[in-house]
């Protein structure tokens, strides 16, 4: 069956970053609903696995060592540390998804789209940002997910994120509500497959 929305765009890489708390997820989540032919890539981290999560859906939660190793062979099409941990995003998946005329989405760090850019100068970087920073620190908190001093580090970060964003993000997207950031998102998707 079908996705509601129509599918007018050929394959592109669309990267969509912001601070935590901001909404990515549930967007991204929102757009392979609504979109045909989206694939999410799935990061791998060192970061602990946390209840709920489960690997090769969340996350490809790997060891150091191992994700050191996995740099060193050139696995990543990017990688970062971001709060102590690495992520990256394995480059078999991405291609494959690719070959296939598929739309990729990756919902990854500044560091990470910078050096995404680089490798598909035509892939749409897309920052979201919060409606206003009082807003962000009461959904970092709301969300229960973190101790008090990951939501410090979440909230220092944030600042230089979104700094980050109006320096070298082509599309920008303020998630006041849900439904019209969403929608501006997939404007913008059909608006970059023309």
């Amino acid at each position: 069956m079908s996705n509601p929305e129509s599918n007018p765009v050929k394959q592109q890489v669309v990267v969509i970053s912001g601070p935590s708390g901001v909404g990515k997820s549930t967007i991204c989540g929102e757009l392979i609903k609504r979109l045909d032919n989206v694939y999410l890539s799935i990061s791998a981290t060192t970061r602990p696995q946390k209840a709920g999560e489960q690997d090769g859906k969340d996350y490809y939660f790997i060891g150091r060592d191992e994700f050191e190793k996995q740099i060193k062979a050139g696995n990543f099409i990017e990688y970062a540390e971001v709060f102590g941990n690495l992520y990256g995003t394995p480059k078999d998946k991405l291609a494959q998804a690719l070959e296939q005329g598929r739309i990729v989405l990756l919902e990854i760090d500044v560091q990470g789209a910078r050096q995404v850019k680089k490798l598909y100068p035509e892939a749409k970087l897309i920052f979201i940002f919060p409606p206003k920073q009082t807003e962000l620190q009461n959904r970092i908190n709301g969300r229960g997910r973190d101790d008090g001093k990951d939501i410090e580090k979440r909230l220092a970060g944030a600042g230089i994120e979104i700094a980050a964003g109006w320096q070298h993000y082509e599309h920008i997207v303020i998630n006041d509500s849900l439904a019209q950031a969403v929608e501006e998102v997939i404007q913008i998707i059909k608006r970059t497959g023309e």
